[in-house]
Order: C-alpha cells, then structure tokens, then sequence
C-alpha cells in the first residue's frame, strides 16, 4: 500500500495519490491532472478510481478530465447531483483496490452530500480516512458554503450529528488526512498540521470535545469570516462540468506581440493581470494593469478580485506564462487569451508608456503621519487583523472589498494614501485595483504592519470588542 498526499500550497489543498497492486485511485483531484497520471506511469500503476468527498467550493477539481484520459468513475457520496456521469455511492458501500478497500461515509454538515472515505489495509483493518472538509486538524468545515434552501445552523446540527455517529467512534490510531490545511478559507481556523490522527483530533479539536448539540452549533457558527464571492462560483461548476484544461491553455498560451497586445488591451472589459512579484510590479507596470503575484495565495486572491465573465491577457515573469495560466485555471478561470511576448522588459524597450507605485518604508510613513494633514493610512488586512492591532485613524478596507467601486471613490483627490496590509503582498493588489480606478496619489508601505508595528512612535490601538 503506497499513499502520497499532494499539497498545494497556495490553495491551502490536499489531494492524495493511494495505490495497492498496481491499482490506483485519486481523491480530490486539482483541475492540472498530469501529476496524478505521471505518478501512475512512474509505478507501473492504473487509476481506477477517483473520489470526489464533496463539491469543492475553493478550487475547480480535475475529476472530469482525469475520468475522461483515463476511464475511471467519478464517484461522490449519497445525494450529489451532477450533470455528468458519476458513480452515487451508498453509505457504507466498500470499493476494492488491490488488497485494500474504501468504505464510504456520509458525512453531511459541510455540504449535504460530503462524504469520508475509510481505507482499509491488507488485514481489514482501518488505517486512515480522508476526510475532505468534513474533519480538519483542529477544525471542521464551515457549514455556510453550499446549504441550498438550509441556514448554517441547520447544517452544523447535521455536523454534530456527523461527528458524534460516524468520527467519533472511530479508533484513536487512524490517521486523518483532510482536503485542506493552514491558511484554508474552508474552516475558521485550521491548526498547522496538513494530517493527523482521529486521537489527536480527539484530544486538541474544538468541535469533537463533549459538548451539546447547541454549544456545538455555537462554537462552528460563531466568528466566520465572509466566504470568498468566488466560492460559490467553483462549486457549481465542480457540479455541472468544465472546460477541458488543455483548450484553456491553448487559448491562454498565445504569444502576443506588442501590437496584437495593445489591441486586445483596448478591448471592452478586458483585464491585464501582471503575475511579476510585488516588489517588481511598483517599480513598473503597464497602466490599467491588476497586480497579483505568483509568489503569494495567488489563484485565491485571483478569484476574489478578478471577475469570471472577463477577457484576461497576461504580464508574467519569463518561463512562468504556464504557470499563470494553469493556477488561473484552478479556481475557474477560462477566458484568458494570451500574454505579452517578451513581458514587461519587452515593453520598457519599445518605448511604450509606463506607471509606477511609489514604495516608502516604514520609518517614512511614521514620521510623515503628524506633518502632513492630508496623509490617510489605508489597512487593507483582513478584520481580524485590523482588531488585533492597527494605526490610530487608519482607514480600514479589507483586500476582498477593493472591487466595490464605493470604497474606493470615498478616497478624495487632495489626500495623500498611504496602502498597507502585513507584509507588502495584498498592499499591491489594492494599490493596482485602485490606479486602475483612476487614484493614483498613493504609497505602498514596505513590509507593512510587520515593518509598522516595530516603529517606536506607531499610535497602535486594538478593538478589543472584535476580539473578544
């Protein structure tokens, strides 16, 4: 018995490669499937199943392409619903691989049609489950995703139902392999750990102590942040089908030179998405263009900002035009239609018109806030950031809510913006997002608030009401 659980960093996503006596089967799949059948090729192995725990809301899985390059069923836990073919497995219902097996169990409460899969060994024996977003380390999923005409609280009465019927009987020594790791948006808050094991989880999770159904319901309802627009999006088409992958790249890996990218830039609507680092996107950028980098959470942030209906013509770093286009894909994006030849640097040397986002550090920012009357510090971290520390008067607007045009028209010519989050990445998105909306009197604070909260003269102040 080999697995291999094959983590996405950006996504914060596990999918997992299990494989008995020659035969394989995929759980949770990402939408670029060649990983999973090189992997097979590698071990003289065929895939013959591919899970699917649930309708994934954070990313767009491979399952339908994968089934079609290499004929293994789709299945899904009870009650799903596609529009494609697929294998509706009934709780309980076992799967041989090899000289292993998987049990199906329904696990609603993250979804109505979540499902775990319990592997067996070579003896019977349970070894692991993959759990998907039903049971994280430290957490489970959140329960306002994907509830049809059911409140989240109704859903996280499932939940409890789940957890105490079909996790908590099980064995301490199983091992507990999720869909999703730190940094997830699919959980509150997810401990450090990428596996586990049902004792541990026993022990350390909040939502698997004893407790009654309505402290239950309290403890995973309370303190959800806003589920990313884009959620919803994945969702239904992880349900109704896709674009196969290689038609997206071929579009999205046209080479576009200088005229043919100034023509298509001039088009209605369309948006130009620099992928370049951070640090080099200030220093200079064709004007109109969106920053997200590849460095950081970039197909989550892609999904957030950028809208789905949208014609998108890349600037990349060189060699990274693939990359671009694949993790785009991830999260459901299908309408890009080219990058720049020769990027940014080709650009510069053709002599066409530029913009730049003047960096300051830190210690800047500090000591221009008492002398200069029209400086307004923009925060643009998540809420709970904002609560645990921030400048006095700092004018807060998290990342996710820079696309209503409102937030950023409240900002008035005259004003000198000084653009933060807490290390630099998310403060360029926003300043891009806000010189396409035409404010361009702004400054991206170095480092952000690790840099800021180390100024000795930094007014911080905390909301303690958020916090507590």
């Amino acid at each position: 018995m080999f697995i291999k659980q094959l983590y996405t960093n950006c996504l914060s996503e596990a999918a997992y490669f299990i494989e008995s006596e020659g035969e394989v089967a995929i759980i949770d799949p990402l939408r670029d499937i060649d990983v999973y059948i090189n992997m097979a090729k590698e071990r003289n192995a065929s895939i013959k199943y591919i899970f699917e725990t649930h309708f994934h809301a954070d990313f767009v899985s491979g399952h339908i392409d994968l089934s079609k390059q290499t004929g293994a069923p789709i299945i899904y836990g009870p009650g799903a619903v596609t529009s494609f073919a697929a294998h509706i497995s009934k709780d309980g219902e076992v799967f041989k691989l090899g000289k292993i097996s998987f049990e199906v169990l329904h696990t609603p409460g993250h979804t109505l049609e979540s499902t775990c899969y319990l592997l067996k060994d070579e003896t019977g024996k349970p070894h692991s489950i993959f759990t998907g977003d039903t049971l994280f380390v430290g957490d489970v999923g959140r329960p306002d995703l994907s509830s049809g005409n059911m409140s989240s609280e109704e859903l996280a009465e499932i939940m409890y139902n789940t957890i105490q019927q079909k996790i908590m009987p099980l064995a301490d020594n199983i091992l507990v392999y999720p869909a999703h790791g730190p940094g997830s948006s699919c959980g509150k808050n997810l401990g450090p750990n990428t596996h586990s094991t049902i004792g541990d989880e026993k022990k350390t999770n909040y939502a698997l102590q004893p407790q009654t159904k309505e402290d239950f319901v309290k403890a995973v309802t309370t303190g959800l942040s806003m589920a990313p627009k884009y959620f919803a999006i994945n969702a239904r088409i992880n349900q109704q089908g896709y674009e196969e992958l290689g038609d997206v790249k071929a579009k999205g890996m046209k080479e576009l030179d200088i005229p043919a990218f100034k023509t298509a830039m001039n088009a209605d609507d369309v948006i130009i998405l620099d992928t370049r680092p951070a640090t080099e996107f200030t220093n200079g950028f064709i004007p109109g263009s969106i920053s997200i980098g590849l460095e950081g959470r970039f197909a989550e942030w892609a999904g957030i900002v950028l809208p789905f209906d949208k014609p998108i013509i890349l600037v990349t770093p060189p060699g990274k035009e693939e990359e671009s286009v694949i993790r785009l894909a991830r999260v459901g994006f299908d309408k890009m239609q080219g990058y720049l030849k020769g990027g940014f640097e080709a650009w510069v040397a053709a002599g066409e018109k530029i913009d730049m986002i003047i960096d300051v550090e830190a210690d800047e920012l500090i000591m221009d806030i008492p002398h200069d009357p029209n400086l307004v510090v923009l925060d643009v971290r998540k809420d709970v950031e904002f609560a645990d520390g921030h400048l006095a008067d700092a004018v807060h607007v998290p990342l996710d809510e820079m696309t209503d045009v409102a937030n950023i028209a409240q900002f008035e010519e005259g004003q000198n913006v000084y653009i933060h989050c807490a290390g630099g990445y998310r403060s360029v998105i926003a300043a891009s997002l806000m010189k396409r909306q035409g404010v361009h009197n702004i400054r991206n604070v170095l480092g952000g608030w690790n840099k800021i909260k180390l100024e000795e003269k930094a007014k911080i102040v905390k909301e303690a009401s958020v916090l507590n």
